[in-house]
């Protein structure tokens, strides 16, 4: 990792991206391109309007999208405490409670419910204007361990904090 990351960011602090990730990769160019932001310590948040490419029935983002940015929710709340510190998804539980509008500012939330070192459990909402939710999930992490961060570790990945006027 990086050593420029703080182990332990601001509360409020933007949080890295990659260059190519499907979720937060700022150079990917069909992917969401989600930017989020610590919401104290345990929990993240983000903006995301999603457009055309996301749709699933006409004006209706497709579950899998939906899916997609419940899933960087819950490990970004994990990044909250330490932006060093990568999880993977063991598993996801998604309640999709009424479809998620197209082109409409959705505020996106994650936070980190449980963490007992390795295994972490975080929830995570996507919600209206109005703060209705059109979607929740649970999730069960498990925390990369250091060696194989080690080999991740490539200057391609450009995994670093990126001003917000990069996206």
């Amino acid at each position: 990792m990086s050593p420029a990351l703080p182990e332990r960011p601001a509360p409020d602090a933007l949080q890295p991206n990659s260059r190519h990730c499907f979720a937060c990769g700022i150079q990917s160019a069909h992917g969401l391109r989600l930017r989020f932001y610590n919401d104290g310590h345990h929990a993240c948040r983000a903006e995301v309007v999603l457009g055309d490419l996301h749709q699933g029935y006409p004006g209706i983002a497709h579950g899998g999208v939906v899916t997609a940015v419940l899933d960087e929710a819950l490990t970004r709340a994990v990044l909250a405490g330490d932006f060093r510190r990568l999880t993977y998804t063991a598993r996801i539980e998604v309640r999709f409670r009424q479809p998620t509008p197209l082109h409409t500012p959705l505020t996106v939330r994650g936070r980190v419910e449980r963490d007992r070192g390795r295994v972490i459990l975080s929830t995570a909402t996507i919600s209206l204007p109005d703060g209705t939710l059109t979607a929740e999930a649970n999730g069960m992490l498990v925390a990369i361990p250091p060696e194989t961060l080690a080999q991740m570790d490539t200057p391609e990945a450009g995994w670093q904090v990126y001003p917000d006027d990069t996206a």
